[in-house]
């Protein structure tokens, strides 16, 4: 496969997400967890075939969490930009500066 320029390899490779029945999950949640700490990524519950359900890590999920909340917020600053709400990098770098010269 040809790589796109300026595309990392690890972009372009689709990893792809373990597997398990919940009847499994049911007999061995331990194993399942123990896999979680060692794996790379999530692992999809199924029932009766279909997906049902995701387990993460702890980790795995406040890391998720955290980019979810930095992307609203980035999400919010661009409406507040396009509503002309807020405040231009000049004006803020001035605030700054005075900021900093009272302490």
């Amino acid at each position: 496969m040809k790589r796109p320029l300026n595309v990392p390899l690890e972009m372009l490779m689709t990893v792809l997400p373990e597997i398990i029945p919940v009847s499994d999950l049911r007999q061995d949640a331990a194993a399942t967890l123990k896999r979680l700490e060692h794996g790379r990524g999530p692992i999809v519950i199924t029932q009766r075939g279909r997906a049902a359900a995701v387990l993460m890590s702890i980790e795995a999920y406040e890391r998720s969490e955290e980019e979810r909340q930095l992307l609203l917020r980035l999400a919010q600053g661009e409406q507040e930009i396009r509503d002309g709400k807020g405040h231009d990098l000049e004006e803020v770098m001035t605030r700054s500066k005075a900021l900093l010269e009272e302490k």
